[in-house]
């Protein structure tokens, strides 16, 4: 059984709204404390895994109960956080939308399978944020990448995820799909 400070209900939500909810819910607690965030969207996995190595607060580990996912993080003291970054390199959807054609570009979409399946932008390569690490070998180096999710907050930390990595020409789509009124993909092949 695993001690928690404080439980926080993110059940039925999508991303962005689990690490919304985790934000506020850290800035409640002691350092040194654990937080347990309860949720039912299965990119939220990946999602706080990533905002909490993002931020310095350690990811403890996801138990899964049915279909609940329940997501532990200890906060971290003052001089173990760091400061949220957030991607300098940002393009709107209208921008990427006039280079889904261009040969020197690949579009990585980065939500849950079951998102892609339902609309994604035409050529678009799913890697969702959870398997971008294993999977990061699949993407060329030499291309501009293009980085999207549902509102841009997955693709901020996976283009982030990309920079360290050594990839040179990364921009954040922002809105992304949510707002997305170019071309769309729904064949589910």
């Amino acid at each position: 059984m695993i001690r928690v400070n404080m439980t926080i209900d993110a059940k039925g939500l999508s991303c962005p709204m689990p690490i919304v909810k985790t934000k506020k819910a850290i800035n409640e607690l002691q350092p040194g404390q654990v937080l347990e965030v309860q949720a039912t969207d299965k990119g939220s996995k990946a999602d706080i895994k990533a905002w909490a190595e993002s931020t310095g607060h350690q990811y403890l580990g996801t138990i899964e109960e049915g279909n609940v996912l329940k997501h532990y993080i200890r906060k971290a003291s003052d001089h173990e956080t760091k400061d949220e970054a957030t991607y300098p390199h940002v393009i709107s959807n209208e921008q990427l939308a006039e280079k889904i054609n261009d040969d020197s570009v690949v579009i990585v979409d980065v939500r849950e399978p079951a998102e892609y399946a339902f609309g994604h932008i035409p050529g678009a390569v799913s890697i969702p944020l959870g398997e971008l690490e294993d999977r990061i070998n699949e993407l060329p180096k030499d291309k501009t990448i293009y980085v999207v999710c549902r509102t841009g907050t997955r693709s901020d930390l996976a283009a982030q995820k990309l920079t360290e990595k050594g990839f040179a020409n990364v921009w954040n789509v922002v809105p992304g799909m949510s707002k997305w009124e170019g071309p769309l993909d729904t064949a589910q092949s």
